[in-house]
This record gives C-alpha cells, structure tokens and sequence, in this order.
C-alpha cells in the first residue's frame, strides 16, 4: 500500500463519520451547544471542514471550495469569508448556525472530492515538499496532510460526542 492510499483512506473515514453526526438530526439539534460555551455539531462540522479546505487548497494551489463553489454564500454566516473558525471565541462559534444537515455535509463533500482528486496524484517525493515555512522545521505536505486529518478525525469526533448528549438527553 502507498502512502496516498493511507490517506485517501483516512480521509474517507472523516467523510463517513460526518455523514454519521450529521444524519436524522433537526437544525436545532445541530446548531444545540450541549452547555453555555459548548461548540454545536454545526460548528464543530463547519470547522473542520473549513480547515480541511482551507489547507488543501494551500498545499496543492487549488481554490478554496468556500469561495469558488459558493458554499460561503449558501451558508450566509455572519463572518469573513475567509475564516475557518480558528481561534473562534464562544460568542463566535454561536454565529455558526446550520438551516440543514444536507448543507452541511454536502460541503464536505464538495471539499472531500476536491481533497481525494489531490490525494490521486501524490508521488512519495510530492509528500516531502516544503509548504509550509512558519513554523521550525518547516512544514512538509505529508504532515500536513496528516495534521489535516488528526485535526479533522477529533472534531468529528466532538460532534459524535455531542449528538451522544443531545440525544441521551431528549430519552
């Protein structure tokens, strides 16, 4: 096995876990925060998908799905276009409100197509590019890669966590 199929392979269980958050629940289920400063479902999926989005698209000098597809504007939020959620105080997370699962998750997969067309292509040598040099040693697309999907596997995570409360809660 190469080391693109691993990550196609992770990022597909990202995509089947956001589908799993997402599915059979209301709006008000999904924008529920669990307590006072609590992330909802919908923050927690829009994030992650954000970042996701945001960084492929760095890595492999693609456009941003979020702004090229008009997912910003199906979206409507109350934020820079650019944001992905970074840093976000609660009072901002609470801005993040979803009218539908459907948009949601067909964000995802719009970003998740984008990400596995790139995924396809990689070489070995491609995972050692330098993409990143803020950071000391700089960043290469393999971790990049990586950090994208640990980052992206514990949010949907904090989502499947939070549908668990919200729906032992109303039982």
């Amino acid at each position: 096995m190469h080391a693109k199929d691993v990550l196609i392979d992770g990022y597909g269980r990202i995509q089947e876990e956001v589908h799993a958050a997402v599915d059979g629940l209301s709006p008000d289920r999904l924008n529920a925060r669990p307590a006072a400063d609590a992330n909802s479902i919908s923050w927690l999926v829009w994030h992650l998908t954000r970042v996701q989005d945001n960084h492929v698209a760095d890595a492999f000098d693609l456009d941003q799905v979020w702004l090229s597809q008009g997912w910003e504007k199906r979206f409507g939020l109350d934020l820079n276009r650019h944001d992905t959620g970074y840093g976000h105080s609660s009072a901002k997370a609470a801005k993040v409100r979803i009218d539908s699962g459907d948009l949601l998750t067909g964000y995802y997969d719009a970003v998740h197509e984008q990400t596995l067309q790139a995924l396809r292509q990689l070489t070995a040598k491609d995972l050692e590019r330098i993409v990143d040099e803020r950071w000391d040693p700089p960043v290469t697309l393999g971790v990049r890669l990586v950090s994208v999907l640990s980052d992206d596997l514990q949010h949907v995570g904090q989502a499947a966590y939070v549908k668990g409360l919200l729906q032992s809660a109303a039982s």
